[in-house]
C-alpha cells in the first residue's frame, strides 16, 4: 500500500477555520468589485473618460484601485444607489397609474358607445337616460349599461 489516505484529522480545525475565512473573503472581494464597476456605468456626472480611467485603475490594480475608489467616492455610493433605487420605483408608479387609468375608458368614449347602440336600436331613450345619468356621475361604466343593452328583454 505505497498511497497515502488523508482522513479528517489530518485537516486541523484551525486550517479549516483560515481556509472558510479566505473564501469569505475572496467572495466579499468580488462583490465588492462588482458593486464598484456597477457605480463606475451608474454615476451620471463622470464623463466617458473619467469612467474609462476608474475602470482601468480596478481592473489593471484591483486592490489598490477599488481602494483607492471607496475613499475618493465612496460616500456618495450609498446616495447614487438609492437615488437609482427611487428613480425606478417613480417609473412603476408611473406605469402603475399610466396602465390604470388607460384601462378605464373615458366618460366621452362611454357616451359615444351609448350612442352607438341607441342608435342600432339595442337601447330605449329611457335606458339611454339612465345610463348617460350614471356616466355622467361616474357611478357607472360602460359595462352596467352595456348589460342592459345586450338583454334588452330585461
Amino acid at each position: 500500500m505505497s498511497s497515502q489516505t488523508y482522513l479528517a484529522y489530518d485537516y486541523p480545525l484551525l486550517s479549516a477555520f483560515w481556509t472558510m475565512l479566505w473564501f469569505f473573503l475572496l467572495i466579499m472581494w468580488f462583490i465588492l468589485l462588482f458593486r464598484i464597476i456597477t457605480d463606475i456605468f451608474r454615476d451620471d456626472r463622470l464623463s466617458g473618460w473619467a469612467k474609462t480611467g476608474w475602470l482601468v485603475f480596478c481592473v489593471v490594480l484591483p486592490f489598490l484601485g477599488v481602494f483607492v475608489y471607496v475613499i475618493a467616492r465612496g460616500k456618495n455610493m450609498g446616495r447614487r444607489e438609492i437615488a437609482q433605487a427611487r428613480a425606478q420605483q417613480e417609473e412603476f408608479n408611473a406605469y402603475i397609474r399610466e396602465t390604470a387609468a388607460g384601462g378605464r375608458p373615458s366618460s366621452a368614449d362611454e357616451l359615444a358607445k351609448l350612442s352607438e347602440i341607441r342608435d342600432r336600436g339595442a337601447l330605449t331613450d329611457e335606458e339611454f337616460r339612465r345610463a348617460k345619468e350614471l356616466v355622467l356621475t361616474g357611478h357607472g361604466p360602460a359595462e352596467h349599461s352595456g348589460s342592459t343593452a345586450r338583454d334588452p328583454g330585461r
